[in-house]
């Protein structure tokens, strides 16, 4: 099961750490110089291997510039480096029908990612043929990091906020699978508590902390220690000056992070 594989992982590395891999193309090619995303892809994975729970590649990032087949080699370089070392695609789908199995064919078959994450507003029915597999995870939006998605999700139904209540609803429809885990972003810890007084085991993928600004004690403080804590722009897009190596400084963030992280879950 995709779960087993996150659990053993992070047992393994003793890690909760996700980096994301968004290529901004012009900074990786005219900047940093670089032939290829591809080989920017695979030096990030490289300098931090070790350090990583799982990968995060936005997929926009690439169809937007054609890059497909720079996912597509950038997914297989990280399933190489560890059996347990998985890919989360970040597509936010969301169809009903035949549409949802041709997204989940997308996520699943042509681009192997062991996971992706899906918009449930659909209702449940659109994200149910994307658990047909038990090795492929789903991760459902339900509260997000971004300032105005308190517009739609924290609108109450009844007495609890429509994250809560979706977060109950998909649980209940697909029979609490395991390999359901849910977005709930670090900029509101609260819904983080809420959520987790709820689903105890359920592990959340945390968007927000770094560059969005979300806390990190509080975030763990909240959520516990089944996290998979994502940074971004924060790991791979360093301070850097120009001098010495980039990579170098790549590694060094996502160790800090690493070691912030573990710190904290030591004593939660």
């Amino acid at each position: 099961m995709f779960i087993d594989k996150v659990i053993s992982r992070a047992n393994q590395i003793n890690s909760r750490l996700c980096i994301g891999l968004d290529p901004h193309y012009k900074i990786i090619i005219k900047q940093l110089g670089f032939s290829s995303v591809f080989k920017f892809n695979q030096a990030i994975v490289d300098a931090t291997y070790d350090l990583a729970l799982c990968y995060k590649p936005q997929i926009a990032h690439y169809s937007a510039c054609s890059l497909e087949k720079d996912l597509e080699q950038t997914i297989e370089y990280i399933h190489n480096k560890d059996d347990n070392l998985t890919v989360i695609l970040d597509a936010k789908r969301g169809d009903i029908g035949s549409t949802a199995e041709y997204y989940a064919r997308e996520a699943f078959s042509r681009f192997n990612a062991d996971a992706t994450t899906v918009n449930p507003y659909l209702g449940a029915e659109s994200i149910k043929p994307f658990l047909s597999d038990p090795t492929k995870g789903v991760i459902a939006l339900i509260r997000t990091s971004n300032p105005s998605s308190a517009d739609i999700q924290c609108q109450l139904i009844g007495h609890e906020p429509l994250y809560q209540y979706i977060a109950k609803l998909l649980i209940k429809e697909t029979a609490d699978n395991p390999n359901l885990l849910f977005v709930m972003g670090a900029t509101d810890t609260e819904a983080i508590q809420r959520i987790r007084s709820d689903f105890l085991n359920h592990w959340f993928l945390v968007p927000g902390i770094g560059a969005q600004g979300g806390s990190l004690t509080d975030t763990i403080k909240a959520g516990g220690t089944n996290l998979i804590i994502n940074a971004t722009r924060s790991v791979i897009y360093p301070q850097w000056d120009g001098k010495g190596d980039y990579f170098e400084q790549v590694r060094n963030a996502a160790t800090k992070l690493h070691q912030q992280i573990n710190s904290l879950i030591s004593r939660s």
